[in-house]
């Protein structure tokens, strides 16, 4: 099935937006633990990603949209750092530089 590059951009964009989604709604599950707000805005945005990526799979092909789930990592190693204190390290750096690499080679089209 033939799309049209419009669409299939946007596909690729819905998947980024999945994948924002998914690694903020494990953030919010991280602080929930002992707060049931933080618990229900985790499950909502788990569910705006669920949807932004059956959006994705919709417009887009597998084998180019379903490696962007894993700027889901990018966003976490962000998050770990920024909100939750956890260390940036060389080989963290390392990971999501390879994690990125794959991902742009994966999604790149001729």
């Amino acid at each position: 099935m033939k799309m049209s590059g419009g669409r299939r951009q946007g596909g690729k964009l819905f998947m980024v937006t999945a994948a924002f989604l998914t690694a903020t709604g494990q953030l919010f599950w991280k602080w929930g633990h002992h707060n049931l707000f933080y618990m229900g805005a985790g499950f909502l945005c788990y569910g705006a990603g669920a949807f932004f990526m059956l959006q994705s799979y919709a417009r887009e092909q597998l084998s180019v949209a379903y490696p962007l789930l894993c700027l889901s990592y990018v966003f976490a190693l962000i998050y770990g750092e920024l909100l939750l204190g956890e260390g940036l390290t060389w080989g963290k750096a390392s990971a999501v530089l390879l994690i990125g690499t794959g991902v742009t080679l994966t999604s790149y089209e001729r």
